[in-house]
């Protein structure tokens, strides 16, 4: 399934939430984290900024995102770790940022499942 930010994701693992209105990154976080939970921040024809909630999510193992942009992804609080297709996988803790060229598979394989990770992603 391609979603409407080019990204192809397997399954319904994922909710999209558009609140312009979130002025504090850190607050307004959902009370429901069955799935990862995308929130809209801001968005243009060629940028997207997101904010996302994780509490022990992982991607499909079968399920590579593919995406039709770059990213550029933060974690502000908690931790993950991705997997890319080339077998190189990265830990991200607090703070630590990755850029992700277009079309570099990947897939999120771990979240804290003990606290929230909330990510910044910057789709351009």
């Amino acid at each position: 399934m391609i979603d409407g930010r080019g990204s192809k994701r397997v399954g319904t693992y994922w909710s999209i939430v558009v609140n312009p209105e979130i002025k504090n990154i850190l607050t307004e976080l959902p009370d429901n984290l069955e799935n990862e939970v995308f929130t809209c921040l801001a968005k243009t024809d060629n940028v997207l900024i997101e904010r996302i909630v994780s509490l022990g999510h992982s991607s499909p193992e079968d399920g590579w995102y593919d995406q039709e942009k770059n990213d550029w992804v933060l974690v502000i609080q908690g931790s993950a770790k991705l997997d890319f297709e080339e077998e190189v996988s990265v830990t991200l803790e607090k703070g630590d940022f990755i850029t992700i060229p277009a079309h570099k598979k990947h897939r999120v394989s771990w979240t804290d499942p003990h606290v929230e990770t909330i990510w910044l992603a910057v789709h351009y």
